[in-house]
């Protein structure tokens, strides 16, 4: 009987342990799944993170910088009859409808560059005008007027930011925020940063701008793939004391819940015109450089930066004719065939990928009307282009930025909320 005994607590132990094992595999697997990809009723973003930012606002004037991007999901239950019980109803909501929801006392919209519903094209300049919807007065942060001036912000106690950024220095929604920073100081305004996942968030890479090339399109010395929120980046800046005359702003950073800077994040609306999927976000880096050279990134298509082409390529298998179309009125080479390479179903990129480039620039017809003077801007730095030209190896392209990107990721840490 004692035998008996022992060998049924032995399988108890058994089976107790293979559970444990088994809940054990699960509990990863479900890890992984979660790093890779993102469920939006598990993440929320700063605005959706409403308690910690609400009370901040009561009995406040406020600005508002945002556009199309600006939305948070809202979750209201809806109580049917009997028979079919009571679910969630699930809708996406501009923040400045929200807010006057919440009757929050609002008193001017900033938009960036695209406008506030987000329909302008790159670079299109952009006039004031009121908002239709809600009749409130928007003031273009775009062109001529890229910081709010004082007479623009008299009578506003608090300003609110709230764009969705894609990681790269040259897009310039980071550079908008340096500008309302240096404003908010200048101002003695309080800035709210509520924060948003950076798609490209685990991605640092790229040459460092050099500061003699400073522009719109890269305001500060950093990589051309930051890999930070834009909450951790506004904290760089304050930090850093890059704003003028290092003065540093009242902010405060409305984090994201339960985010983890390697997940994949798929954007619920385009950040701007020209970027319309994950794929695009992805590779927008890496193709934005040929904006810079005589080549089209697929402007006036419906696969705007999954591809590249131009007249002056080899004639190949794929080929596209960009036409006017929503977000680029005149794209380059308008009507004329271009050849190239189709992106859109490549994996997703890791890195700042060059090879698109160094292969584009040794295949055009002429190499020296290639680069323009832009691409300068754009990599923040005339040694990427000298670099292509003297047919250095994309390896030493890339061993060129390793000091540089090292140093950043110093620097980096101490502004990190997502570690």
């Amino acid at each position: 009987m004692k035998s008996y005994m022992k060998i049924g607590l032995l399988f108890l132990i058994f089976i107790s342990c293979k559970s444990q094992i088994n809940q054990k595999q699960i509990e990863n697997e479900e890890s992984k799944q979660d790093t890779n990809i993102t469920s939006f009723s598990k993440v929320k973003t700063g605005a959706e993170n409403s308690i910690e930012y609400l009370p901040l606002l009561k009995d406040k004037k406020i600005g508002i910088v945002t556009n199309q991007t600006g939305i948070l999901y809202i979750y209201k239950p809806i109580v049917t009859n009997k028979t079919h019980g009571s679910g969630t109803s699930v809708s996406l909501v501009n923040l400045v409808d929200y807010l006057l929801e919440q009757k929050i006392n609002i008193q001017k919209i900033f938009a960036p560059e695209h406008g506030f519903r987000g329909t302008a094209d790159a670079g299109e300049h952009i006039t004031d005008g009121k908002d239709t919807k809600t009749d409130l007065p928007i003031i273009s942060l775009y062109g001529n007027n890229k910081k709010p001036k004082s007479e623009q912000l008299v009578g506003i106690e608090v300003l609110i930011f709230d764009l969705q950024d894609v990681g790269a220095r040259f897009y310039t929604y980071i550079s908008t925020l340096h500008y309302i920073m240096e404003a908010c100081a200048e101002n003695n305004i309080q800035l709210i940063i509520l924060d948003r996942p950076n798609p490209n968030g685990s991605i640092v890479d790229g040459p460092i701008l050099e500061k003699e090339f400073t522009s719109f399109v890269g305001m500060h010395q950093i990589p051309l793939l930051h890999g930070m929120t834009i909450g951790e980046y506004a904290k760089m800046i304050n930090g850093e004391k890059w704003l003028k005359n290092r003065i540093q702003c009242k902010l405060k950073v409305i984090p994201c819940l339960n985010y983890k800077r390697e997940m994949r994040y798929s954007l619920p609306v385009k950040p701007s015109p020209n970027l319309p999927n994950d794929q695009a976000i992805n590779l927008y880096a890496s193709l934005c450089l040929f904006e810079g050279t005589n080549v089209s990134v697929g402007r006036g298509t419906e696969m705007q930066f999954q591809i590249y082409g131009s007249p002056f390529l080899p004639k190949s298998d794929f080929s596209f004719t960009p036409i006017s179309n929503f977000g680029a009125k005149e794209p380059v080479y308008k009507d004329q065939v271009c050849y190239g390479e189709n992106l859109t179903t490549i994996p997703k990129v890791d890195k700042l990928e060059l090879k698109w480039l160094i292969k584009a620039y040794n295949s055009t017809a002429d190499k020296s009307k290639f680069f323009t003077d832009f691409f300068t801007k754009l990599a923040g730095t005339k040694k990427l282009q000298q670099q292509i030209e003297n047919e250095i190896s994309e390896k030493d392209i890339r061993k060129s930025w390793e000091k540089g990107l090292q140093d950043f990721k110093v620097m980096r840490k101490k502004y990190l909320i997502y570690n």
